[in-house]
């Protein structure tokens, strides 16, 4: 990858950074990365709240609005384009992409946002939050250019008033994504997945739109036909607590495995000793967990958002008897749907979001 123009950009990018895992941060790693190896100058700002005001040598922390506004606007005086990150759920957000856009504006610049996940979120498109349309326009309009993961979310994008030329759709998912190193796992999780067959796999973050409590009961049912069946749940552990409670009150802790945030690598280790990964949200438009699985050849059982790859078994996320049947003919027919698995045309989506950051 080369700069264009020949010249130097200095990206900063606005958003949650590992660790813990999570999609968005994933992603902003693989980005800086690209960025500085292309001879460019990145640096980000950490919004994640569980390790925003942690240090660390990878990004800067944002400790209150007054701190994370000074950064972004001093940065801006230094050069820096502003790179923010959002979705369409979290009025806190909307309020640091304003700020962060008008640190860049004060200094001439114009931002480039990235709208994460689906075509239809709490406040997002215009029809779920009308007397917020006023707010969209501004952050929307405002931005030099709109980056998103599909059509789909796009034509909701330019229903604001926004040029289509404005809005670029890129894929979440890149082949930087599957680039890892397949580890050993031993002690008390390693022996948690040798002895429990068939073992699924969820990603999530311990919030009400991963639907956990659902999951939990659903696997509590599926005990009772699948004796050694175990639930592997991936992610950071926060706000864990009454979940955990759930497990013992259904009396199925010795199916469930709270494995914690994981690197890359152990992430991707663990999906791979997988027989389904299991996806709750209903918001995440194309998740980037689901496609990893897929190219892994690790079947996907998800909640029907409209947005699911081919080969996912879906059901219905307010039923816990619609996902238990998913999960149960996928079990059941575990050989036959591995084989069917159609694996996701993987792109280099990464240097194609270098070169929208890094146009003049």
């Amino acid at each position: 990858m080369s700069r264009r123009n020949g010249k130097p950009k200095k990206i900063l990018e606005i958003s949650s950074y590992p660790p813990p895992r999570a999609g968005w941060g994933i992603r902003v790693a693989f980005v800086k990365e690209a960025l500085i190896e292309a001879g460019h100058t990145c640096d980000v700002i950490n919004i994640a709240p569980e390790s925003r005001k942690i240090p660390s040598p990878e990004y800067l922390t944002s400790l209150n609005g007054v701190d994370y506004f000074w950064k972004c606007l001093k940065l801006s005086l230094q050069g820096y384009r502003v790179h923010m990150h959002l979705n369409g759920n979290s009025p806190k957000g909307f309020i640091l992409t304003i700020l962060a856009e008008i640190a860049n504006l004060i200094t001439f610049k114009r931002p480039v946002l990235t709208v994460h996940a689906g075509p239809y979120q709490i406040y997002f498109p215009k029809e779920r939050a009308p007397h917020l349309v006023p707010m969209f326009k501004f952050i929307f309009g405002v931005a030099r250019k709109v980056i998103c993961n599909s059509e789909a979310v796009k034509e909701k994008i330019v229903e604001y008033g926004v040029s289509p030329d404005k809005v670029v759709p890129i894929q979440a998912f890149s082949k930087q994504y599957l680039r890892f190193h397949k580890l050993s796992v031993n002690g008390e999780l390693g022996g948690f997945i040798a002895n429990r067959q068939p073992l699924i796999s969820s990603y999530v973050f311990f919030r009400p739109e991963f639907f956990i409590d659902d999951m939990v009961r659903g696997i509590a049912e599926l005990v009772k036909s699948y004796p050694n069946i175990g639930l592997m749940i991936l992610g950071s552990s926060d706000n864990s607590e009454p979940i955990r409670e759930l497990v013992q009150e259904l009396g199925i802790e010795k199916h469930v495995y709270f494995a914690g945030d994981q690197d890359h690598d152990s992430f991707l280790t663990l999906v791979t000793q997988s027989d389904i990964c299991l996806r709750t949200p209903i918001r995440d438009g194309v998740s980037s967990s689901v496609l990893e699985a897929l190219a892994l050849e690790v079947p996907v059982v998800a909640s029907e958002n409209g947005r699911r790859p081919e080969s996912v078994i879906t059901y219905d996320h307010e039923s816990i008897p619609d996902m238990v049947r998913a999960l149960r003919e996928t079990i059941e027919q575990l050989p036959q749907v591995k084989s069917q698995i159609v694996k996701p045309h993987i792109r280099d989506t990464v240097a194609e979001e270098v070169a929208v950051l890094t146009e003049v």
